[in-house]
């Protein structure tokens, strides 16, 4: 019996020893050295790639975000258009309700797993091209399909090239700007494939409007 009872308090006190090891290895040293590391190294993008101008933290560059100048009487929101417009946002969940996040909302992030012949998916691309048609007066045809689409996180941060040229004598023309200079802001914002050859030329809103307000100026 007391060998038992010594086998046993020998196995219990072995364990919260690995226990407090462990937890001091794993729960302390290691995150304090994975931090210590990400902040030397890659500082920008351990907290979050923050986007800074005029002093102040403007945004993410991994992260979308809207441009508006307040909501109509049903609370939707009206798209400010002196600034560039980033792709509409359209992932399922909220944080206040079931519905679908339409605000980029940036506590929530996903699609909407709406296939290609869903009647909902199907109305909101045939209103939302009608939008673009009429706002920046171009024909349906040559709406790029980022313009009336959401990406897979809701929270895409990047438009076409296609889709910002489209948007470039409207918003010129809302701040009073030479339209060339405006492409020329557009074509200096866009970015290459990755590599050369992956993904696809994109365009990063925020960057674009930064660069819009410096015009500004």
């Amino acid at each position: 019996m007391n060998n038992a009872v010594r086998s046993s308090g020998r196995l219990l006190g072995a364990g919260l020893r690995a226990l407090l090891v462990l937890t001091v290895v794993c729960g302390v040293l290691y995150p304090l050295v994975v931090t210590g590391v990400a902040q030397a190294a890659f500082h920008g993008k351990a907290n979050g790639s923050e986007v800074t101008q005029d002093g102040k933290v403007v945004g993410s560059e991994l992260l979308g975000q809207r441009y508006d100048k307040g909501t109509d009487a049903k609370g939707n929101p009206i798209p400010d258009l002196r600034y560039f417009q980033p792709r509409p946002s359209a992932g399922l969940g909220s944080n206040k309700t079931n519905d679908v996040n339409t605000q980029y909302d940036l506590q929530v992030s996903g699609a909407t797993n709406q296939g290609a012949t869903n009647t909902d998916l199907i109305a909101a691309v045939k209103e939302r091209k009608e939008w673009v048609s009429k706002t920046y007066g171009v024909p349906q045809s040559q709406v790029p399909a980022d313009a009336v689409t959401s990406s897979g996180s809701g929270l895409d941060p990047d438009i076409s090239p296609e889709y910002a040229k489209l948007q470039v004598n409207r918003v010129a023309k809302e701040n009073r700007l030479d339209p060339a200079k405006v492409e020329h802001l557009v074509e200096a914002t866009t970015e290459g494939r990755i590599l050369g050859f992956m993904g696809e030329p994109r365009v990063n809103v925020l960057k674009l409007n930064m660069g819009l307000k410096e015009l500004l100026k």
